[in-house]
């Protein structure tokens, strides 16, 4: 249910405005490429206002430099390939269609993590109306797709821990009793070391999805290594719950095994997706092995050489890339979305555009429900109190989704950053409102009076959710409102 709303929210006047907006002036050119070469291609200064009118066939035949690997380009591309590159809904349908499926995925993650249909339903549901991500949907930047993978990614390795324990369990039942050093002991009926657990395979679905958030961004490599050591963490927990004396020991046993599953996986899923432009002839830098034959290893394959210095220099332009925007924020504003980013803006005098009034606008604002930000931002705390002081799994979980997507930024304080990338934690966020949530709605075992409280309050909760969700929706939607009605939706003077 939450995803068919988040659905309808995403796909109603999709293709408004009908011109390309903030960066998909980069990215949607960039997927029609794809879909022409396989590899991107130049364009000339007038593309937009001919994407606009419906003519995108202007491509250039010389190559174009890019920064971004090309995952993210080739779902917005899918869109234009089932409805045409000709017009906006075509190029945003990928967005819309991901966005409805992360909060679809993120309602069944939520679900099974806390073990309840209910707080399954209202992470859905928070993550359906809220405005980051629905713009996001609505528009085709490469962060909705990021997002996608990396709640896929997270899903899959939640799998992995029911599914590894109980294969853990199944191992240790059958070598019950052998004496053997690493299985129980006749003495006392504890283990030593407990066994290898080898075949993990939503271990393998991890790492492709987590190869395939690289290739969309390569801000999903903190989230491989986060995640990464958040499974093997699991597993040795595992270990010690079972009994394992040298539980420790599962820091090798699982962790050597998690880092040939997922990175390999991951890293053949990066190369794969690459595949236009190690095919081609004339992509940007494709021959520069050839011209450049005595740099690098030499025993690497030409190709291999020359997609790795096309990294070298894209990180190069990563990690120098700090010119003005006057929507730029620092990662410590974005909790409290201290510089929402405008995709889009319009005015427009009485009597054009549907204007009803003296002078309206026309927006497109990145700007969260501010009532799910600010209450995620304090959950936080209570997230961090239960993971450290009780030693909560599901509360660590949460915050390394958050910590994989947030604290890496604090890293690069001179760079141009955005609002806008925190929404490749934004699911975990959620999760971390949720979380509170089913604290305050009380456990089954308690009295009628606390959960009838606690329902209550959450309620209530919910009810301003969707109350702010629908006030904002317009400078979401693009929707043609007076200029008043639009001031009024800026609570700070940095919104504006």
């Amino acid at each position: 249910m939450m995803a068919v709303l988040g659905g309808v929210l995403r796909f109603t006047r999709l293709g408004e405005p009908g011109t390309l907006v903030f960066d998909e002036t980069y990215y949607v050119k960039d997927a029609y490429s794809l879909l022409q070469s396989g590899y991107e291609r130049a364009w000339p200064e007038d593309a937009n206002d001919s994407f606009a009118a419906g003519q995108p066939q202007v491509l250039l035949d010389e190559p174009e430099y890019v920064v971004h690997p090309p995952v993210g380009k080739w779902m917005i591309a899918f869109g234009m390939a089932l409805f045409g590159s000709d017009n906006s809904f075509g190029w945003r349908f990928g967005a819309a269609l991901t966005g409805a499926l992360t909060v679809l995925l993120l309602g069944l993650i939520a679900a099974r993590l806390f073990s309840s249909v209910n707080l399954g339903a209202l992470a859905g549901l928070f993550l359906a109306v809220d405005g980051h991500h629905l713009v996001h949907s609505r528009t085709s930047l490469l962060d909705v797709f990021l997002t996608f993978w990396v709640v896929a990614a997270f899903g899959a390795l939640l799998l992995d821990r029911r599914d590894g324990r109980l294969r853990l369990a199944r191992a240790l039942a059958r070598t019950a009793g052998t004496g053997a050093p690493d299985r129980p002991d006749s003495g006392g009926g504890a283990l030593l070391y407990g066994p290898w657990l080898l075949w993990r395979p939503w271990r393998i679905v991890a790492g492709v999805c987590l190869g395939l958030a690289v290739g969309t961004k390569w801000s999903a490599l903190a989230f491989v290594a986060v995640f990464g050591l958040m499974t093997v963490l699991w597993d040795v927990s595992a270990r010690r719950v079972a009994g394992v004396r040298q539980w420790e020991s599962a820091l090798f046993r699982d962790g050597v095994p998690a880092f040939l599953t997922i990175i390999p996986a991951a890293l053949i899923t990066y190369v794969a997706s690459w595949s236009g432009w190690l095919l081609s002839d004339d992509a940007y830098n494709r021959q520069w092995a050839e011209e450049n034959p005595d740099e690098g290893w030499s025993w690497v394959p030409a190709p291999l050489r020359s997609l790795a210095e096309y990294h070298r220099s894209a990180y190069a332009f990563h990690n120098g890339l700090s010119s003005e925007h006057s929507y730029s924020s620092t990662a410590w504003t974005w909790l409290f979305m201290g510089r929402p980013t405008s995709f889009f803006y319009e005015s427009s005098a009485e009597g054009d555009a549907g204007c009803a009034a003296e002078s309206c606008s026309t927006a497109v604002t990145s700007v969260g429900n501010p009532l799910i930000w600010w209450a995620a931002a304090l959950s936080l705390l209570v997230v961090l109190f239960y993971w450290a002081g009780r030693r909560d799994w599901r509360a660590g979980a949460v915050l390394s989704g958050v910590a994989a997507g947030y604290l890496p930024w604090f890293a690069y304080p001179e760079r141009t950053t955005f609002f806008f990338y925190a929404v490749s934690f934004e699911p975990f966020l959620v999760l971390a409102l949720v979380y509170v949530l089913g604290l305050i709605l009380g456990r089954p075992g308690d009295s009628p009076q606390r959960r009838r409280i606690g329902i209550l309050l959450t309620g209530c909760f919910v009810a301003g959710v969707l109350a702010l969700s629908a006030y904002f929706l317009p400078v979401w939607t693009a929707e043609t409102i007076p200029y008043s009605g639009w001031r009024l939706r800026m609570w700070m003077p940095s919104w504006i």
